[in-house]
């Protein structure tokens, strides 16, 4: 008797899915995509698991939450002097996109693994800025900056282009649960709230500020195309990230909001996210 062909829609899902993790896993290394446990920090379908799923909002908000980044001087001056962020711009967002999957989903083992070797990379990240003064990775005001600015980013890429009417309680439990990866990796202040995320973001204002370097990282971060599938549509996803980008930021980092353009980019970033959540079975939270 022969075997049953291969259901068509099986495949397509399969091959999306193959280059999604390929894009994501370096395989040269031995990577392999990170398993969801019973047993992580967080339980199945609550806040923190729902908006980190999401490959694509994922994607536009860690790219507005680099640009924010690089006007901290502390922390633009920790890329600079001990990464090859220049060269490897992929390879960096790979590795913070598999810290953030094994932090959220994998065994709580491995994610306190996880946060013991990245505080073990940050101890030995310091040196000086160009006017002498001091800077550590371990500093918690410079990791609190890191810390908001990336939960606000995933955020507000999930409320734009996912679920715009996700309820203020379940928005205030994202940051109460992101809280708890923070703590572990010396973050001081740390929010637990939209609102009190608001208000670390206006605080920390005034620790900010631009210089050619910032807007020369901030320039790569928008124009680079990285490896793999997403190679194609990065300007689009790199449109709606600087879209994200609070007014301020963009003028201090030379950024223009996208005019026109800005159509076609929320229209390829909310298609490619609903394919991609129709292969991966997710459920459509597009209202």
């Amino acid at each position: 008797m022969a075997e049953p062909l291969p259901n068509p829609v099986d495949l397509l899902r399969g091959a999306v899915v193959g280059r999604v993790r390929a894009t994501f896993n370096d395989t040269a290394r031995g990577e392999a995509p990170v398993l969801p446990s019973d047993e992580a920090f967080f339980a199945k379908d609550t806040p923190i698991r729902m908006v980190h799923a999401d490959v694509v909002s994922m994607m536009v908000g860690g790219m507005a939450a680099l640009l924010l980044q690089m006007l901290h001087p502390h922390a633009l001056r920790g890329v600079l002097d001990h990464s090859d962020f220049r060269a490897d711009m992929h390879g960096r967002l790979r590795r913070t996109a598999r810290f953030i999957a094994v932090t959220t989903y994998g065994h709580r083992d491995e994610a306190e693994k996880a946060i013991a070797r990245v505080n073990r990379i940050h101890e030995y990240v310091t040196g000086t800025l160009p006017d002498g003064t001091p800077y550590s990775a371990r500093d918690p005001r410079t990791l609190a900056w890191v810390h908001v600015t990336e939960a606000t980013m995933f955020l507000e890429a999930w409320l734009t282009h996912v679920q715009p009417d996700m309820p203020m309680a379940e928005q205030d439990e994202y940051f109460r649960q992101f809280a708890l990866v923070a703590r572990k990796l010396g973050c001081d202040p740390v929010p637990e709230t939209r609102g009190e995320a608001r208000a670390i973001f206006r605080q920390m204002r005034s620790d900010l500020a631009a210089g050619p370097q910032a807007r020369e990282v901030a320039d790569l971060i928008v124009r680079q195309r990285p490896e793999g599938q997403f190679a194609a549509i990065q300007p689009f996803l790199a449109d709606a990230a600087v879209e994200l980008v609070p007014p301020f930021a963009r003028t201090m980092l030379g950024l223009e909001r996208p005019g026109l353009s800005a159509i076609p980019s929320r229209l390829v970033t909310r298609g490619l996210g609903s394919t991609l959540r129709w292969a991966f079975r997710q459920k459509p939270y597009r209202s």
